[in-house]
């Protein structure tokens, strides 16, 4: 295809594919996405592969191990055998980490989509109202400090005031994390928007008297979101880190939900005794933060203006 008729997106393909590692990323993504839907469906649907089925007879087994002959059938784990092992009080940790996988990538996406609108609505504001004064002080120097003043906050210290203080459940944890990290957003999203309001298709769609609305929504945004998308992908590894160090220090999801914070902190008890507990988790946080930040700079290559046409 002549590169000159490409469209955007093809564009975008061809720069982003010739990172391999970030192909690599995108692929174990896929994978791991595909692997949380269909355990969201095992794990709700189907009884036998139920995670919190407690079998003390079978505890502490390792991984490939089968299961108690003695087993009543309706407690026996999928396939006859523990693919994971077994944990403390005998549940079937590969059901465990099929549903904290669910449970740690909606987190990590909704956390992310709620910074993002936040950071959106903040740095859009900022960046095309901002001369207009509010008393002595403007809009933009309004904003932008308070910004500085939420970074100051070492963020994770600042959720953990705020999850200490509520009632821990999935949703608290999705909004707490979300509302505590849109700073890097706004300032992103400010910085093209200073760019592009004196772009001649912003000055033409003031002139022919469109709604500042549509002119921020309809024309800036989209033409600002490139550097966003990067950030919201690599903030989805900092939101899954940050919820699984919340569970780890059971301030987190908690019992009966499964995440892989709570399983490594379930784990770190018998690191001796049942490695596999502690390592299996703790290697599923690193594959998939690994993965988020190799897609989100193959896009920040694949997006950075001076790659194009080449």
């Amino acid at each position: 295809m002549d590169i000159q008729s490409e469209t955007p997106l093809q564009e975008f393909w061809r720069l982003f594919k010739k990172d391999k590692l970030a192909v690599f990323g995108l692929v174990v993504l896929f994978l791991l996405i595909i692997a949380a839907l269909a355990g969201k469906g095992m794990t709700e649907w189907t009884i036998v592969f139920d995670p919190a089925t407690v079998r003390l007879v079978d505890k502490f087994l390792p991984p490939l191990s089968f299961a108690s002959d003695h087993l009543p059938v309706e407690d026996m784990p999928q396939f006859g055998i523990y693919l994971l092992g077994t944990d403390e009080l005998g549940r079937d940790v590969f059901a465990r980490m099929l549903q904290g996988s669910f449970v740690s990538l909606s987190i990590g996406f909704v956390a992310v989509g709620i910074s993002t609108i936040i950071g959106i609505l903040l740095g859009g504001l900022a960046g095309y109202y901002g001369n207009i004064r509010l008393g002595f002080i403007t809009v933009d120097t309004l904003i932008m400090r308070f910004t500085d003043v939420m970074l100051c906050f070492p963020t994770f210290f600042l959720i953990l005031t705020v999850v200490a203080l509520l009632p821990p459940s999935i949703y608290n944890i999705m909004i707490i994390i979300g509302i505590t990290s849109w700073m890097g957003t706004t300032r992103f999203v400010r910085a093209e928007f200073l760019a592009l309001r004196e772009q001649d298709f912003v000055v033409a769609a003031k002139a022919v008297g469109l709604p500042d609305w549509r002119i921020i929504f309809i024309q800036m945004v989209p033409n600002a979101i490139s550097p966003v998308l990067v950030s919201a992908i690599i903030g989805v590894a900092t939101a899954i880190l940050t919820e699984s160090a919340l569970s780890f220090l059971g301030f987190g999801v908690q019992p009966p939900y499964a995440t892989w914070g709570n399983i490594l902190a379930d784990g770190k008890n018998f690191i001796f005794d049942a490695p596999w507990l502690f390592f299996i988790p703790g290697f599923a946080i690193l594959i998939i933060v690994l993965a988020f930040n190799l897609v989100g700079e193959g896009m920040r290559d694949a997006l950075n203006p001076k790659l194009r046409r080449s």
